[in-house]
């Protein structure tokens, strides 16, 4: 594969090393999906959009098919082959409830400029309750799932305080960014099991039984 980035490099006339292109596939097998909103990503965003053919070709092989979306800037790869993973009850509830929540936004036409939709705390925790029958996660648990769901790219914590309008402004500490790759990642049918949660909650919960081992994660 060295050989085929040396080839693609030649093609730049130096303008890009083969270690520029090389580093861009891992980083898009790895991460799965690139966003240019992204400041340390711009770069890779630019090398993958215009080499998208070539990069296509290279990921082929892996049985990995690449996507870009130019409207709202992210490039996105997919395993053709892909078994169901593994995620946590807890993992699995609020990537669903965050889906729902960017179809919502979508409807309503809230969207920033890289098409994404922002949820303040206080919102997310009714929805979610609405949604699941569930309170959301506490504190702690909760950021550790906010890890989880910036590593598989569908959503991130703000990086700014909100002020949240009421009786009395209240300051939050962030808000939850929802980005436009969930669409993606989460298809439609997986909006369709978030209204399964609702009855699966009346039968005994994952913590109450014997096993705790996770569950499958499918579309």
């Amino acid at each position: 594969m060295s050989h085929y980035w040396d080839n693609l490099s030649a093609r730049t006339n130096g303008q890009h090393t083969s270690e520029e292109f090389e580093s861009a596939a891992y980083r898009l097998v790895v991460e799965q999906v690139i966003y240019y909103a992204d400041r340390h990503s711009r770069a890779t965003y630019w090398l993958i959009e215009g080499f998208e053919r070539d990069f296509r070709e290279a990921l082929a092989p892996l049985g990995i098919t690449l996507d870009v979306n130019r409207q709202l800037r992210y490039v996105y790869a997919k395993p053709q082959y892909a078994k169901a993973g593994t995620a946590s009850v807890a993992q699995t509830l609020l990537a669903l409830v965050l889906r729902a929540l960017y179809d919502e936004g979508a409807r309503l036409g809230q969207f920033t400029d890289d098409g994404e939709v922002v949820c303040d705390l206080v919102e997310l925790e009714e929805k979610y309750r609405l949604m699941t029958g569930r309170e959301l996660p506490g504190k702690g648990e909760f950021s550790e799932l906010m890890r989880t769901m910036k590593r598989w790219g569908i959503a991130k914590k703000s990086d700014e305080s909100l002020v949240q309008r009421g009786d009395s402004d209240q300051t939050l500490p962030y808000a939850v960014i929802i980005r436009p790759a969930i669409a993606d990642i989460l298809g439609e049918m997986a909006l369709l099991r978030l209204a399964q949660w609702k009855e699966l909650d009346h039968m005994p919960r994952i913590e109450d039984t014997e096993s705790e081992d996770d569950h499958e994660v499918t579309e």
